[in-house]
């Protein structure tokens, strides 16, 4: 065995148990049923600590015992979920991942400063468990009813006058020295085995199969006059190495059904099923089955069973049930299958190259004006661009694993500023390409974080404006246009309009008297260093790393918008492209140069007029603000005689491009610029022609708010001009 390798997977292992023990944690306090994440919270542990124990890793097991220990009253209803053991259990979650961490680096023996951090969180965990309970929990939880609390209600119980035991080895019982046989031999001295069936569904493939490790399970018909604690003290030695089940002589239905359902999710027929919970004995199945095969018309198994009186039809409808969920497990790992990341990018890298490729055989087939060369090229396109489509679908993942990282950070932030702030969460099921999903995080952690920070009054203050004493952050996704949308906002007490306009003036940032809309002031906020908090701390002011938020933003070609409202609150509007790599395109032309448009964020395209002089144009009615391409680019030459007017659409508003030519759509594969055109305003990226020419791809979000700013310098100058007359 690669011991290596198989640390290298604990470690995996837990860091994701941890990740979804402390989702659990977050969320079991406003949760109506708690059991079942208290549940998940106990097995996540557990399962921790026992493969520590495996790696020798004593330290870890040592301290995940106790919080295991506190988790099993939980689940006994002993002990209330509170928001101060939340709070307990969501740090000692992060203790155990700094012990993990320092497992990774290679020290995998007890640190005493680490050790030194931990004694305080078991002080705590300790106040929690009363010296009886200390003793009484066990590591794994056995079985779930004690012998003397079964009811024996004839009408209600099954016939077995036996003691079920449902009894599943771990992998590494063999190589920690244990002999399963053993502790079957054991348990015959304490009664009498009357039935057991070995279970092979954990057999691998001969080849596959390693002969250290344990595949081994049974289920064991047991008649004894002992109690169930006996029982239980048989596997003493191996009880963090497996997992058992006991029902006592006469259970209720209830618990043999619950037995099925917790079975592992292995292949099974249902009169095996029956046979393995002991509702029946393997002769009464055969009977059954002869009788099936002698009757005209099959009928089903169950249905035999029931009418012999052998088995209750509550418990055949369990093991059917059972049966139907193994079957669609089974189809839908059938259908899955892990790839790597790198393989995914060089996959899509390759298509690029096929479209670039696939491109330049279409212009050659123009070229020469071979009709049925063209017919094969268009065919040849059609499908290069499903191809493309579902290249770029795998790389496709939802928002929400992103989302949820800060369920922690609303939590501890919010308590540690001594505020009540929830988080409301819509749209995590929106998918964007995981490379911005990757380089997202970080820009919302700021947001988040200023948010509650900033954002949000405290209790009195909300109070005594009418509001709940409980703040909200909203976290929202969706899609429009071809862009994804991420929306972080509050209903706190909004941004001071005044305050940041003084302070840009104290900066020089702005001229005294100089006219600004209500967007143009907030978005000063996103200069480097910017900040209105009057106390400086960790978190304190929205300009906290508000410009780096805007660079990150801006460098996956997104755009930054902010909303606020005096005692109202405020929204941060973050807009990304859905992918990085493959767009569809529109291609224009002025003069000799040749540009590609993102094909979503067109609305249409008209002929071009307008008046003399002007910068607008009517279009049904509406003004329609455009920017002349030639003269933005500084391009050479005349215009032609039949200009084109693009019209643009993104975030709401609608700007024209005038250019001289339209080309037509074209697949569009992004080609990063280089650091030294970074600062190229209003071009994101360039593309490949067929030709093999290089054309420049706006940027469409930087072109409508260019439009938009000299919109909005023209109103003001108006406003100036008729104000002077005026006085």
């Amino acid at each position: 065995m690669n011991l290596d390798q198989a640390l290298q997977t604990f470690i995996a292992e837990s860091r994701e148990l941890l990740a979804a023990m402390e989702t659990a944690l977050l969320a079991v306090e406003q949760a109506e049923d708690k059991t079942e994440l208290v549940n998940a919270i106990f097995r996540a542990a557990h399962t921790i600590k026992g493969s520590a124990g495996l790696f020798g890793l004593d330290h870890i097991v040592a301290f995940t015992h106790v919080v295991e220990s506190v988790l099993d009253r939980a689940r006994d209803g002993k002990l209330q979920i509170a928001d101060s053991l939340v709070s307990l259990l969501l740090a000692c979650g992060d203790h155990i991942s700094v012990m993990i961490d320092a497992v990774a680096a290679g020290q995998t023996a007890e640190d005493d400063e680490v050790t030194q951090q931990g004694a305080s969180m078991l002080s705590q965990l300790k106040t929690y468990l009363g010296a009886d309970d200390t003793q009484a929990i066990h590591p794994v939880a056995l079985a779930e009813h004690d012998i003397d609390a079964t009811e024996r209600i004839g009408a209600e119980a099954s016939e077995a006058d036996h003691w079920h035991i449902s009894l599943r080895f771990g992998r590494e019982v063999l190589r920690n020295g244990m002999d399963p046989l053993s502790f079957i031999r054991y348990l015959a001295t304490i009664g009498e085995i009357t039935g057991m069936v070995t279970l092979p569904d954990a057999l691998p493939a001969a080849e596959d199969m390693d002969p250290e490790a344990c595949y081994m399970g049974f289920e064991i018909a047991l008649e004894s006059k002992a109690d169930k604690q006996t029982i239980e003290s048989v596997f003493e030695f191996v009880r963090d190495d497996c997992r058992i089940r006991i029902l006592p002589p006469n259970s209720r239905v209830e618990e043999y059904i619950r037995l099925i359902q917790d079975m592992p999710e292995e292949s099974a027929r249902l009169g095996e099923l029956l046979v393995r919970c002991g509702t029946l004995t393997a002769q009464e199945l055969d009977a059954a089955l002869d009788a099936q095969a002698g009757t005209a018309a099959p009928q089903p198994i169950g249905a035999i069973l029931v009418e012999q009186r052998s088995v209750r039809p509550e418990v055949v409808e369990a093991a059917l049930s059972k049966q139907k969920q193994v079957s669609e497990i089974k189809g839908q790992e059938s259908q899955s299958i892990r790839v790597d990341a790198d393989k995914l990018d060089q996959l899509i890298n390759l298509v690029g190259e096929l479209i670039i490729a696939g491109a330049g055989v279409n212009l050659i087939a123009h070229r020469i004006k071979n009709a049925e060369l063209q017919e094969s090229t268009s065919t040849l396109s059609s499908l290069v661009e499903e191809v493309r489509d579902s290249a770029l679908q795998l790389r496709m993942v939802k928002i929400g694993a992103t989302f949820s990282r800060f369920q922690r950070v609303v939590h501890d932030v919010s308590r540690e500023l001594g505020k009540d702030i929830g988080l409301v969460i819509n749209g995590e099921d929106t998918e964007l390409d995981k490379t911005v999903v990757e380089k997202i995080g970080d820009p919302l952690m700021h947001l988040v974080r200023n948010a509650i920070d900033h954002g949000i009054e405290s209790a009195e203050a909300r109070m005594a404006c009418g509001k709940p004493a409980k703040g909200n952050i909203r976290l929202e996704a969706y899609h429009d246009s071809g862009s994804i949308v991420i929306s972080v906002g509050d209903d706190g007490g909004g941004l001071k309009r005044d305050k940041i306009l003084a302070k840009a003036v104290e900066r020089a940032m702005v001229e005294p008297g100089q006219y600004l809309t209500d967007e143009e002031i907030y978005g000063l906020i996103f200069e480097p260093g910017f900040s209105t908090a009057e106390q400086v701390s960790n978190l304190s002011g929205r300009g906290v790393g508000m410009d780096v938020v805007k660079r990150n933003i801006t460098a996956l070609r997104g755009s930054v918008g902010i909303e606020s409202e005096t005692g109202v609150g405020t929204t941060v509007t973050v807009r990304l492209p859905l992918t990085l790599a493959i767009i569809d395109g529109f291609l224009v032309e002025i003069g000799k140069s040749v540009f590609a448009i993102p094909l979503d964020m067109i609305e249409e395209c008209v002929e071009f007029s307008c008046e003399a002089g002007h910068d607008y144009t009517n279009l049904r009615g509406e003004v329609l603000p455009f920017i002349r391409l030639r003269e933005l680019f500084k391009v050479a030459g005349a215009a032609t005689r039949r200009e084109n007017i693009v019209v643009l659409k993104h975030a709401g508003q609608k700007a024209g491009l005038v250019v001289d030519t339209l080309l037509g759509e074209f697949q569009t594969v992004i080609k990063p610029l280089g650091k030294m055109f970074g600062q190229v305003k209003c071009i994101s990226g360039s593309t490949i022609l067929g030709s093999g020419e290089v054309a420049l791809i706006l940027d469409v979000p930087a072109l409508v708010e260019r439009c938009a700013s000299n919109e909005r310098r023209v109103g003001a100058d108006n406003r100036y001009q008729a104000e002077a007359q005026a006085s």
